[in-house]
């Protein structure tokens, strides 16, 4: 029987593990191309032939996206599988409207065609967009784990922008492990906080190898979910986080509907933004789709040091890549920051922007002042690190998840804002967790 001409759609994630998983020895299949979308300069790449499999003698090559009609017809596609995340439901549709109209097939593979199965325990933390918390939760669940004196792993949604080879299975145990492995800054603002809490955080590109080495090692596995997709790994508990400040979001887009549906747990983590109004619409739309899931409530705290020093002071505000860009965000905890303790000023980002960064405001023309920590390639941080340092303020508030300053010089004094989850709103779900554990 000849091989269907394949194309997976993708951004460097779950395109490589639906790859691995359901095409890579599939003789029914022939994976012509991936496309590549939302981080700059993956496309550029290939898929190693190493990693691919005795059904692939080269390399598979890699196209941006927009090349999709012509490669439809320069490689014969049979079937397009959409295999990336956070996407309105308006998006998905219009890609598949581009497939559909170019002759091929459209598709999307299930949790069942794509779950890797472990013999330990599994807790999944997902989300319904990027930019609600997921790693603080994650990180709160493995420390209330490791004080009840269980091994736990962390295994963290990919994030692979470099050497596809080198990058097969990531092992982090200490800070210099991210050094050596030349980790971009968003790595860095997932990964740190568990690397400052002696907690083992694994990542890469093959998740079934990535699995063997998580058992050898763990008690518990934990799955800290990224870009709002649902875990490789079939979960024994499956917490999924819901953002009030974009109520309505959980049923719009995809995969975040899907997550909703699956939840145990449905965790309201209330942030900066949150209104009563929101919260009712919030509930509502839970239990429309999911009646079985257990609700909690949780609230943020905002933490800074020194905070008497942003009072009446022009600030630059630093927040989260990801989520100020495909999140959809207009602003973060550094706004609640200069918000709380009485800025003077917030000085407006774009208008200092040089490069990458500057690309980044027009491909995403919401942002308004706020600047994303963007930095995925050499390029981009040094774009980062001059607009940072062309600005004209009193101080710098870093509310990204990753402190800026170990990265590069500023030419300005930099405060730290971050959150924290209230501990006493998250006894609920730890009891559930101590359910699991019996």
């Amino acid at each position: 029987m000849e091989r269907k001409n394949i194309l997976i759609m993708g951004a460097a994630g779950r395109d490589y593990e639906n790859f691995l998983i359901y095409f890579k020895d599939n003789p029914l299949y022939n994976v012509v191309c991936f496309t590549q979308a939302q981080i700059p300069g993956i496309e550029k790449r290939k898929f190693p032939k190493e990693l691919a499999g005795r059904l692939y003698k080269h390399d598979i090559p890699f196209y941006p996206e927009e090349k999709l009609p012509e490669l439809i017809k320069k490689f014969k596609v049979d079937t397009i599988y959409l295999a990336y995340s956070d996407l309105s439901h308006q998006e998905v549709m219009t890609k598949a409207s581009i497939v559909l109209s170019n002759g091929a097939n459209f598709a999307l593979l299930g949790t069942n065609a794509t779950y890797l199965k472990s013999k330990k325990l599994v807790i999944s933390v997902t989300a319904v967009r990027t930019g609600i918390g997921k790693s603080r939760i994650t990180k709160k669940v493995a420390l209330y784990l490791k004080n009840k004196n269980y091994k736990v792993v962390v295994v963290r949604h990919p994030m692979p922008y470099g050497d596809l080879r080198k990058e097969e299975v990531q092992m982090f145990y200490n800070y210099q492990d991210l050094v050596k492995a030349n980790v971009t800054i968003e790595e860095h603002e997932e990964y740190d906080q568990y690397i400052k809490n002696n907690i083992p955080i694994f990542a890469g590109v093959n998740y079934a190898k990535i699995l063997k080495e998580a058992e050898k090692k763990a008690d518990v596995i934990l799955w800290d979910g990224g870009n709002n997709d649902w875990s490789f790994f079939k979960p024994d508990l499956n917490i999924v986080l819901v953002d009030p400040r974009r109520a309505g979001h959980e049923l719009i887009y995809y995969p975040g509907q899907v997550n909703l549906r699956m939840a145990d747990i449905v965790l309201i983590h209330k942030m900066l933004g949150t209104t009563k109004g929101n919260l009712d619409i919030l509930h509502n739309n839970i239990i429309k789709v999911n009646k079985k899931a257990k609700v909690i409530e949780a609230n943020s705290l905002v933490v800074c040091k020194n905070p008497e020093e942003i009072k009446g002071k022009k600030v630059l505000l630093i927040g989260d890549g990801p989520t100020l860009t495909h999140g959809g965000m207009r602003y973060g905890i550094a706004n609640a920051a200069a918000k709380i303790y009485h800025a003077k000023e917030i000085v407006d980002a774009e208008k200092y922007a040089v490069g990458s960064i500057k690309e980044t405001y027009k491909k995403f023309p919401h942002l308004k002042k706020i600047l994303p920590a963007m930095g995925y390639n050499k390029k981009q941080i040094y774009d980062l690190q001059k607009t940072i340092n062309n600005a004209k303020c009193d101080l710098v508030l870093d509310g990204s998840p990753f402190d800026i300053k170990k990265l590069f010089n500023i030419n300005k004094k930099v405060l730290y804002v971050d959150y924290d989850i209230d501990e006493n709103d998250l006894k609920p779900l730890f009891n559930e967790i101590d359910k699991l554990l019996k």
